[in-house]
């Protein structure tokens, strides 16, 4: 059975469904007396009056600047990016000052239509207000829609769709024939991916909690418009400044200086201008502009998060969010089930309600917590495990017959671990939301709210753990531990640790970075829209084959939104949970890679159109709910900014070049002591930076099978290695030298120094700006001064209208005031 509504349940119709005799629709309608009623109990705000915009004094001086301003802009083109006023509907209730809807105060509000005074989402918000508090049966806990659909008495419950969202004739002609045609127009349509978002009248159409989680995004996106240009920029000043570049003109003038084989045996000796590609591609992200960039994006978080806090408070005062807090929730009954022998008293309600001991509740957190641990380890594990496979296969690569992959062995190693990397990812994440659910199960949480919460935060540190674990492997641990030749650090006494290439760790971080967000989103995309479409793609099918085209066009509405997909079973958490990861993907490496802004820019237009498509075309119509923020969501954000401080810092210190290059050219270049940094103070930095090994050293395990005559004729008997150490023949032999503490000391005061200038930087910004802006609270201010005026204008009008009636029927009262 199906349980359906058109905004109300006083009035309810059963129909047999046309295409499955064994389904049952139940169609719930509302008059206007239990709208009413019921509107007045949940202190729903409706229009009262039109607003006054109350406009300040401007001096003469700001007056000239704003028609200079005015001219300069008839020259532009006229906000393309802004909607069509006229396809729009008149949205009174926006430009209305609100109050809670009373039935005695009824004359006081703006009623045109009693039929379209409530909204769609309004009315169903009312409807399943009603429905949670029906008792079927007789019994404590026989009450609410949820507890029928959980013992599945009702398959399913929707709100209908407000008709077809295609129709025959031109929106710019005809106009829209329903909201869902007008949303899917202006809103969803590929041809307006440019356009802002029609906010109130998502709001008006699928609720708060849905209208605000499209605000954040649309807020984000465009907030990635600064960052992705500066991060264009960045790797342009790579790309024009390449030629100049003095260290890697080095690296491809080294055809006679020998690198060591990078791996055992098979590995064989090679030219370093051989890395002269890599060289290059490296410069394109690390460069003079990289710790310019790591600061920006630090200070960029910050920015969006405070400026999202105000646009939040603007949206919540149009919205009227300001004065609405959240309702009692219900008990949820796998809690009542579990603990209703031990009641207490609830403070709020003042009624007995289950109770769940202090230490009952504490060993189910200690369990849960372990569970959470041990799925971290598992993680763990599987990065052990690609840190083998690559560790395996850059020997196996190296004795490849192709000499495509043989003289390509370790981008071929990374390549390949990244892709199983995410293969790995993308099966564990389904291992997660298992796990997830059985461990938020065992808390036993007490209300939606609360098991929401907990669910959220543990799948979100599941898949960022999951999704960053190899990145951090990658970024801080390759190549730092391996040891040097003649005495390599292995695993189990066995595998040689994976050394960076020649040109540097940072190849690798780009690949693993730009690899995994590129596959991620391209699936995220498929599965959010794909799945959706080839399911109902499917289902149409079988309704065509069953009944024919013609007569499935003549379906009811409500036998059509039953064919459509239903809202996933966690609301919003799969949208939020993606974009949250990308954000980041976004920040806290993104001194490695700065193109990431602009891939997360042009994911994020896509997006934000899928979604709504998905929204109008694929799901059943999801139950408008209203929402405040964007929850926990907000605390993920702040701390995943406060993260990106510290990875940046330690990605420019330790797996950039950065720090090296600075030591050279103020300690050890041409230009030492003489407070000078540029690409001349750089001549000889790559040969300062390689260290020498004598060839006889090699462990018999690591020897390489050539002995590199097929450089000089001759048997080679030193190579070079990427390291600070001593000549073999030094009285310490291959001990570390000045130049290597110089270069750690200047790294560690570079972390110090840069965290907390940055964190100096943001909490400034942060206490700069202000979460409510000034003239919003000016505005707030004033309506409610003039909501309390017109009230007593209302109330005295009232009561002299009264008083002239009693007057011509003859009736006075000498007591009666005014």
């Amino acid at each position: 059975m199906a349980l359906t509504w058109l905004g109300g349940c006083s009035v309810f119709l059963l129909q047999s469904s046309l295409t499955n005799s064994d389904i049952i629709f139940v169609k719930l309608h509302a008059p206007w007396e239990v709208l009413g009623r019921y509107a007045e109990v949940m202190n729903v705000r409706m229009p009262f009056r039109r607003k006054i915009y109350y406009l300040h004094r401007r001096h003469k001086f700001m007056n000239r600047i704003e028609r200079q301003i005015s001219r300069f802009r008839g020259w532009l083109p006229r906000k393309p990016m802004r909607l069509d006023k006229e396809t729009l509907p008149d949205l009174e209730e926006n430009d209305c000052y609100t109050a809670p809807f009373s039935q005695q105060r009824i004359h006081h509000f703006i009623i045109h239509n009693k039929d379209t005074f409530f909204n769609n989402a309004t009315r169903s918000r009312i409807v399943h207000h009603i429905l949670q508090r029906v008792k079927y049966e007789e019994g404590k806990n026989k009450i609410g829609l949820n507890r029928l659909l959980t013992n599945g008495s009702y398959e399913a419950a929707f709100p209908l769709h407000e008709g077809s969202y295609r129709s025959k004739n031109s929106i710019r002609t005809h106009g829209a024939e329903n909201h869902r045609h007008l949303l899917y127009e202006c809103w969803a349509s590929w041809g307006v991916w440019y356009k802002y978002q029609p906010l109130d009248l998502v709001r008006r159409y699928f609720g708060e909690k849905i209208g605000l989680y499209f605000a954040w995004l649309g807020w984000y996106t465009g907030m990635l418009f600064p960052a992705a240009f500066i991060g264009l920029f960045v790797f342009l000043y790579g790309v024009t400044t390449l030629n100049h570049c003095q260290v890697s003109k080095e690296v491809c003038q080294a055809t006679d200086i020998i690198m060591c084989p990078i791996c055992d045996k098979y590995c064989p000796f090679m030219r370093l201008s051989d890395s002269c590609v890599y060289a290059k591609v490296t410069h394109l992200f690390d460069n003079g502009a990289t710790v310019f960039f790591a600061v920006f994006m630090a200070v960029w978080a910050t920015v969006f998060l405070e400026f999202w806090k105000r646009r939040r408070a603007v949206i919540a005062y149009d919205w009227d969010l300001i004065d609405w807090e959240e309702e009692e929730e219900e008990i949820r009954p796998q809690f009542e089930a579990k603990y209703s022998k031990k009641e207490r008293m609830n403070p709020i309600s003042g009624k007995p309600e289950p109770y769940q001991a202090f230490a009952d509740k504490c060993s189910r957190l200690i369990v849960s917590a372990s569970g959470i641990f041990f799925m971290i380890c598992v993680v763990i594990a599987a990065v052990f495990g690609i840190v083998i496979y690559r560790v395996v296969t850059v020997s196996t690569f190296a004795a490849f017959k192709w000499a495509l992959i043989r003289n390509n062995s370790q981008v071929a190693t990374t390549g390949t671990a990244v892709c199983i990397n995410f293969c790995i990812i993308m099966l564990l994440n389904v291992l997660y939301e298992k796990v997830a659910l059985l461990l938020t199960n065992l808390e036993q949480p007490r209300t939606e709210s609360e098991w929401e919460n907990s669910f959220t935060l543990k799948m979100f540190l599941f898949q960022f753990v999951n999704l960053n674990s190899s990145t951090f492997y990658i970024a801080f641990f390759l190549g730092r531990f391996t040891g040097h030749p003649g005495a390599y650090l292995r695993l189990i006494n066995r595998w040689r640790l994976e050394e960076c290439h020649p040109s540097g760790c940072l190849i690798d971080l780009c690949m693993q970075m730009g690899i995994i967000m590129v596959l991620k989103q391209t699936w995220n995309n498929f599965m959010e829209l794909g799945y959706p479409l080839i399911q109902n793609w499917w289902t149409r099918r079988k309704l065509r084959q069953e009944h024919g085209s013609q007569r499935k066009a003549s379906f009811p509405q409500w036998e059509k939104d039953y064919n459509l997909q239903p809202m996933n079973a966690y609301g919003l958490f799969d949208e939020y949970l993606e974009m949250i990861l990308q954000f980041g993907f976004t920040t806290i490496f993104v001194a490695a890679f700065p193109l990431a802004p602009l891939l997360a820019l042009l994911n994020n237009i896509i997006e934000i159109r899928l979604d709504a498509y998905k929204f109008i075309t694929q799901w059943r119509r999801p139950l408008a709910s209203r929402a405040k923020d964007i929850g926990i969501w907000y605390g993920i954000l702040e701390g995943i900014g406060i993260l990106s401080v510290i990875t940046n810092a330690f990605v420019v210190a330790v797996t950039s070049d950065f720090i090296p290059r600075l030591v050279y050219a103020y300690k050890y270049g041409p230009c030492a002591g003489q407070g000078e940094a540029g690409q001349k103070c750089m001549v000889g930095y790559v040969n300062a930076s390689l260290s020498v090994f004598l060839v006889s050293d090699f462990e018999n395990r690591s020897e390489p099978t050539s002995n590199g005559s097929e450089f000089s004729g001759s048997p080679l008997k030193y190579c070079r290695y990427r390291d600070y150490r001593d000549p073999p023949h030094s009285p310490v032999p291959y001990g570390y030298t000045l130049q290597f503490w110089h270069v750690l000391a200047a790294r560690l005061a570079f972390i110090i120094v840069f965290e907390h200038l940055v964190f100096c930087i943001k909490h400034l910004i942060s206490y700069l700006i202000p979460d409510l802006p000034k003239d919003l609270r000016d505005r707030m201010r004033r309506e409610k001064y003039l909501i309390q005026e017109m009230m007593y204008e209302a109330e005295l009008e009232r009561l002299q209208k009264e008083r002239k009636e009693r007057k011509k029927n003859g009736k006075s009262h000498h007591n009666e005031w005014p």
